[in-house]
């Protein structure tokens, strides 16, 4: 899949907000900081499309990005970040619920998380929810470049065992500065979005 051609479609806080139209919809959802922004900057192929930020928690929308006509990334809120108030947590909560449960374009969920860090309860916690609503994400490991190659081992095997993985093979190691892993997701939304055509 060749990426030229992606923009902003909205920036929505519920469901009334949310584009009407029939492309199925990639959910991205990972800890603030996690790196969603840089993530899809890196997939289209773009550098500040989606703004990424030194303050985590900046993000307060769900933003929706149409690529090349052929399905959409939606940018969730970050979850996790403590110096969110409680109120807003549980409005982040609140529009995660109300996307997944009401949304019928929802193709697939990637789920990312800070490979330099063991998975927080709030990875587990969200990775066990979708997996209780019969969903079963795509785990993408951000900030490879991070890592001490020593640690990655350790590392994967962490990951393994806080989200009950059945194999290490199934988390995608993702780099936006050497681009790592782009090529392997890329293949996954070949598969799934230009075979429909």
């Amino acid at each position: 899949m060749k990426i030229n051609n992606v923009h902003l479609i909205i920036s929505a806080v519920n469901a009334k907000h949310y584009p009407q139209h029939d492309l199925p919809e990639v959910l991205l959802l990972g800890r603030s900081n996690v790196g969603k922004s840089s993530f899809i900057n890196t997939m289209i192929n773009r550098k500040a499309l989606a703004r990424t930020s030194s303050q985590p928690g900046k993000t307060r929308t769900i933003n929706f990005y149409n690529v090349e006509d052929l399905f959409c990334f939606v940018d969730m809120p970050g979850y996790g970040y403590a110096k969110v108030s409680r109120e807003e947590r549980k409005d982040f909560k609140r529009m995660i619920e109300e996307y997944i449960k009401k949304r019928e374009n929802l193709t697939i969920v990637i789920h990312l998380i800070d490979f330099r860090h063991e998975p927080t309860a709030d990875d587990i916690e969200v990775h066990n929810w979708l997996r209780k609503m019969d969903i079963t994400p795509i785990v993408v490991a951000t900030k490879i470049d991070k890592v001490k190659n020593n640690d990655y081992r350790k590392n994967i095997k962490q990951i393994v065992q806080a989200f009950d993985l059945e194999d290490p093979e199934d988390i995608i190691l993702f780099s936006s500065t050497a681009k790592r892993g782009k090529e392997e997701l890329m293949g996954i939304l070949d598969e799934i979005f230009l075979d429909q055509e």
